[in-house]
């Protein structure tokens, strides 16, 4: 996953963002709405984690403008106010789920997965497609029954296809799926020596190039 994290507390957003990245997610993290506005135009996340006691604007009116725009990207609210009438308030604004700091890495990293499982139409834990069998709590891999290891990288391409299964997604798009802006620019073929390590590891069939266009999942039943 590609995750957008707005605090601005410096301690906590590195906190935040060092473990997230330490589960193997890609993390970008501004400690304002304003910056936060803009990687949102300029990159393809899966969800935001969003504080509300914010500079230059409360996290409130950021989560109000973003959904009066129709941005549909799931978000969570990390915040130190705790009153039942301002949980209310968020959920009713566009928030899909609610936390009170302070909070573990795990138990923020499982509600950010059941999120984007939700959004993504996945009713199980684990994903299914074909022979094909992912669980992204514990990063777990199987094809045919059989356990595939899989890198970092890896594991985040894979989860990015299956999380758009019916889709055809460019390069550009999954290129922004593996790398977040706070290392340094990816190889000019990094993505596909990724497909290619799917492809060996898994099966010849489980990537699909569609020409002029990306990648898409394949049909997952190991056809040739």
């Amino acid at each position: 996953m590609r995750l957008l994290i707005v605090e601005d507390d410096d301690l906590l957003g590195d906190a935040l963002a060092t473990g997230l990245r330490q589960l193997g997610h890609a993390v970008d993290w501004f400690g304002d709405g304003a910056q936060a506005d803009a990687a949102l135009a300029g990159a393809a996340f899966d969800v935001v984690v969003l504080d509300l006691g914010l500079p230059r604007g409360d996290g409130m009116l950021w989560l109000r403008r973003w959904r009066g725009r129709g941005l549909l990207l799931p978000l969570l609210i990390l915040t130190a106010r705790d009153g039942v009438e301002q949980r209310i308030e968020g959920l009713d604004a566009g928030a899909d789920d609610y936390l009170v700091k302070p909070i573990t890495i795990d138990e923020l990293a499982a509600r950010l997965r059941a999120l984007v499982r939700r959004s993504a139409g996945q009713a199980q834990a684990a994903w299914q497609h074909g022979a094909l069998e992912y669980d992204p709590a514990t990063k777990a891999v199987r094809w045919q029954g059989q356990p595939v290891e899989l890198t970092g990288r890896e594991l985040a391409l894979l989860e990015a296809l299956m999380a758009q299964s019916r889709r055809v997604l460019s390069k550009a798009h999954l290129l922004e799926k593996l790398y977040d802006w706070s290392g340094s620019e990816p190889e000019s073929n990094a993505l596909e020596v990724h497909i290619h390590h799917l492809r060996r590891k898994i099966h010849p069939s489980i990537v699909r190039t569609v020409r002029g266009v990306g990648y898409a999942l394949g049909s997952g039943e190991g056809a040739a």
